[in-house]
């Protein structure tokens, strides 16, 4: 029988990957679980100074951040050099200045994957989206996908939903909004999301890597749980101890909310994600049937109620010390 598993020979001790995006809300959870399998991990980042955090992930060399920029060819042909396998994390949930979807989504992963082909790396790993072509986040995604399998026909393409976590920009920013409006807007609609928990997709990426059961394939990864954005914000309120009112919102208003909101330099809403929205972000019957999940490589999904308690506290009224029987905060 043929064992899946990549062996040593393949993908030998202390060998090293390159990851781009390493210092990002998923890229340290991948540094982590490489770290803890003894691989030597270059971590390719705009500015390294900033991701020196990553080096106690692992022991004292293990781990290196390097200068990189997936719009710059020389930089990203420096990082892929030597590398036995890279993962492209790389990605933005809004435009701004150079930084828009093409550049960085399609441009920059299709350029992390010509250049690690040009140096010979054997396995590459892209992280994509659960997303739909009716916003320019899904379109951009779907072309970077394309342009990766162009140059690495058996990519392993990994597609989490919304991902969860103690940086996370899902539950923290209800969770936030909620501390401070007495009212929360929800747009219309039943759109439903499967929150994936970040280090079940940081083990998902790692395994795509060692085993070559993944190559050529796309993995859409899911928690256990299919939640509507209302059902998200209620989850929230509970875990938060605070009592809101849900305020339908039309989509024409949540668009027109969102021209302003945009403009800001970290926007709270853009009118491509109101797009987005209007969209499920679930795991698909076809993925399910081919095994092609979290389930398929292995991990049993976690679920939300399980983690977000653990950073979640700190916005209730009194924090972590408030009685768990405290009536809930009408402030």
């Amino acid at each position: 029988m043929t064992d899946n598993k990549r062996s040593r020979a393949d993908l030998p001790a202390g060998a090293l990957i390159t990851i781009f995006g390493g210092s990002g809300f998923v890229g340290r959870h991948v540094v982590q679980a490489l770290g803890r399998r003894g691989y030597r991990i270059r971590v390719a980042v705009r500015r390294p100074n900033e991701a020196l955090f990553l080096k106690t992930s692992g022991n004292v060399g293990q781990i290196e951040p390097v200068q990189a920029n997936i719009r710059d060819e020389a930089s990203v042909a420096r990082a892929v050099a030597g590398a036995s396998a890279v993962i492209n994390l790389v990605g933005i949930l809004y435009e701004g200045g150079k930084q828009s979807f093409n550049a960085v989504q399609v441009e920059g992963a299709e350029r992390v994957a010509r250049l690690a082909k040009a140096a010979g790396v054997p396995v590459f790993v892209q992280m994509s989206s659960i997303s739909s072509d009716a916003s320019a986040y899904g379109r951009s995604k779907a072309d970077g996908e394309a342009a990766v399998l162009n140059h690495y026909p058996d990519a392993a393409i990994l597609r989490p939903s919304v991902i969860f976590g103690a940086d996370d920009q899902l539950f923290n920013r209800f969770a936030a909004l909620a501390r401070l409006l007495p009212v929360l807007p929800v747009i219309e609609g039943a759109t439903r999301m499967q929150p994936v928990w970040v280090k079940d997709v940081a083990e998902a990426i790692t395994r795509a890597v060692e085993t070559t059961a993944c190559n050529g394939k796309v993995f859409e990864l899911g928690g256990p749980e299919i939640l509507t954005v209302r059902q998200i914000m209620e989850l929230t309120l509970k875990l938060i101890r605070r009592k809101r009112l849900l305020l339908p919102l039309p989509t024409f208003l949540a668009k027109a909310q969102a021209y302003v909101l945009q403009l800001l330099p970290s926007p709270l809403l853009t009118v491509d994600q109101v797009r987005s929205l209007g969209q499920d972000s679930v795991v698909s019957d076809a993925a399910i049937a081919e095994g092609r999940t979290l389930k398929g490589l292995g991990i049993t999904a976690t679920a939300p109620e399980a983690i977000l308690p653990s950073y979640l506290t700190r916005f209730r009224k009194r924090g972590q010390f408030e009685p768990a029987a405290e009536p809930l905060a009408q402030d």
